[in-house]
């Protein structure tokens, strides 16, 4: 009972009862550890993982670099895992949790039965679609328009407004990776940044100041 209050107080825009039996009927919490992987690159997706609690990174590979597409939080889904079921195809992106994180795994042959029985499951998937959709438009432009040294910045604040603390635990790796841009090209914008006093490097993080 505990586990189900936790479901749709998380996932309340999914109201109509018949749904939700549904829901608890064929779906099952699943909990991963931080750096778990959740979807892999490459192979058939079985399932599409809704946030419970902590949240999941979605990414792309190409050779030795990756490139962040978005986050997934609470009450969330992926939308390449969710494209990937509609059409039976491989999923073309990375899915790993960045903390502790339960997910509702829902089998994917009810998406699309779910999205013509239930208005609220429908409204779900289109929003989901629309956020998303919204997301890697603004990726693109800032990839296409956007200085390297604008970007790191702005993701270095928006980071700091996440965790509401002025050091970011982050490696000049993991920043690359973020970015998808190389790890010499952040050590040494970062150094920049420090000359002119925006930022202090420290051994396991980084201040901004």
């Amino acid at each position: 009972m505990e586990t189900q209050e936790r479901i749709f107080r998380t996932l309340d825009f999914l109201y109509e009862k018949e749904l939700q039996e549904e829901i608890l009927a064929n779906s099952k919490v699943n909990s991963f550890k931080k750096g778990d992987v959740i979807v892999r690159e490459g192979e058939y997706v079985k399932i599409l993982p809704i946030v419970l609690s902590g949240a999941i990174r979605v990414f792309q590979t190409n050779e030795d670099r990756e490139i962040l597409l978005y986050y997934v939080e609470s009450g969330q889904t992926c939308m390449m895992s969710l494209s990937a079921c509609f059409f039976n195809n491989e999923s073309p992106s990375q899915a790993i949790a960045i903390t502790d994180t339960s997910i509702l795994a829902i089998p994917s042959p009810f998406i699309t039965l779910w999205q013509k029985k239930y208005h609220s499951w429908n409204k779900f998937v289109i929003r989901t679609f629309r956020l998303r959709y919204d997301e890697l438009l603004n990726t693109f432009e800032s990839v296409a328009f956007d200085h390297i040294d604008k970007r790191i910045m702005e993701y270095l604040i928006f980071r700091k407004n996440k965790s509401s603390t002025n050091i970011i635990q982050i490696s000049h790796q993991e920043l690359a990776n973020e970015l998808g841009t190389t790890r010499v090209v952040v050590s040494r914008i970062l150094k920049q940044f420090e000359m002119n006093g925006s930022l202090i490097l420290h051994r396991r993080g980084i201040e901004l100041k």
